[in-house]
């Protein structure tokens, strides 16, 4: 699958492109899934009620927020993929953390999570055409395309991983 190029996606999206490589997305999509997997499983649900500052996210936060925004940006990706002209409002993140209760999840739990909803993204990701690939509607006041959301969900999640290893996890 071709990266997006400027006029399929807004100009904050080239933010998370700017971790991609030219490696095909969905490869990557599934390397990560593997990371991902290898990190988040090496923890304890104690630690990762861990918070580097006091205004930050824990890391079981920071793992529901990367879930939550793969769940919303893969509803957005099926909802423009099915041609649906239905215009999808933006969400604010910080909410979803506060009621999505992270800390009282275990880590298991948020890994289940996570993998299912890649792999079910994957295989939906895999069967688009060039032309669901194409399609675009507006999100969050946006035009964007199917093809520039799935590679923004890479880059948000290598954002993320960066973040988590940088200030998280550094020994």
């Amino acid at each position: 699958m071709r990266k997006p190029i400027k006029g399929e996606f807004p100009s904050y999206y080239e933010f998370y492109y700017s971790y991609l490589n030219d490696e095909d997305v969905i490869d990557l999509l599934e390397k990560q899934k593997e990371k991902t997997i290898a990190i988040f499983s090496s923890l304890q649900d104690s630690s990762a009620d861990y918070a580097y500052d006091k205004n930050k996210w824990t890391i079981k936060e920071l793992f529901g927020h990367v879930i939550d925004t793969e769940r919303i940006f893969g509803y957005r990706i099926l909802t423009f993929a099915r041609n649906d002209k239905n215009i999808i409002a933006g969400y604010e993140q910080d909410d979803y953390i506060l009621y999505g209760k992270f800390g009282n999840r275990s880590i298991k739990s948020l890994l289940d999570e996570y993998v299912n909803l890649r792999m079910a993204n994957i295989i939906l990701f895999k069967s688009f055409s060039e032309e669901e690939l194409n399609r675009k509607g507006i999100a969050n006041n946006n035009e964007v395309t199917v093809r520039a959301i799935i590679h923004a969900i890479a880059g948000h999640e290598a954002h993320h991983l960066k973040i988590l290893e940088e200030r998280y996890l550094k020994s």
